[in-house]
């Protein structure tokens, strides 16, 4: 089984890709960016701001699989500077709770939009 999930909860791609993939047994969710999906228009801030607006995105998309954050198995995490890994690490414990996913995590020298940080995340199940 191959289906794709998409909710006008999280913002639209903004590419030529799916929100997200359900497969039998994984949830595959596409890189978000911090985008607020009633304006469409990328989270102004600090990274924390965005920060919170990812992870709202990806648990929007996680519910409209059916899904929640216990699901996720494993996320991977660009950030356009290192230097606010720990406040990055502040919102994603506060958001994902006890047993938190498995998580790379890697600085890169552009997201698009010019964002600083973006999320992929995969769930089981």
């Amino acid at each position: 089984m191959r289906k794709v999930i998409s909710t006008d909860q999280a913002p639209a791609a903004v590419g030529p890709y799916s929100q997200a993939i359900k497969t039998d047994h994984y949830l595959f969710i596409s890189g978000q960016l911090p985008i607020d999906p009633t304006t469409g228009q990328l989270v102004e801030g600090s990274i924390l701001d965005q920060t919170r607006q990812v992870l709202q995105n990806i648990l929007e998309i996680l519910r409209s699989a059916g899904l929640e954050r216990s699901n996720l198995v494993k996320t991977t995490v660009y950030l356009r500077n290192l230097d606010e890994f720990e406040a990055v690490n502040e919102v994603y414990a506060a958001v994902l709770g006890k047993n938190p996913p498995a998580r790379a995590c890697v600085e890169v020298c552009r997201l698009p939009k010019d964002a600083l940080i973006e999320i992929e995340a995969i769930a089981q199940i």
